[in-house]
């Protein structure tokens, strides 16, 4: 089934556009899921150092985590922009 949706799309290029469009927007959201998990998993261990610092550490984290979610908020759009121009 997935075979032959991808042969679809791949007639026309409208079909390879909406194709780029969606794997690139897949790649975004993984990529972004990544960097968020290695950043909790680093604010944890380094909470987990210096539990005083714990209010630096977390605000640190939520700000980065913040930007992730808006470069990654950008490409996703960028994506689909591009796929449904063509």
């Amino acid at each position: 089934m997935l075979l032959s949706l991808l042969l679809q799309a791949l007639e026309n290029a409208n079909g390879l556009a909406y194709l780029g469009g969606g794997i690139g927007a897949g790649l975004v959201a993984i990529g972004a899921g990544v960097g968020i998990g290695r950043i909790g998993g680093s604010a944890m261990e380094g909470i987990a150092r210096q539990p005083e610092a714990a209010g630096r550490i977390q605000t640190a984290m939520l700000i980065i985590a913040a930007l992730i979610e808006a470069v990654a908020l950008f490409g996703v759009v960028i994506c689909f922009l591009l796929a449904t121009r063509s």
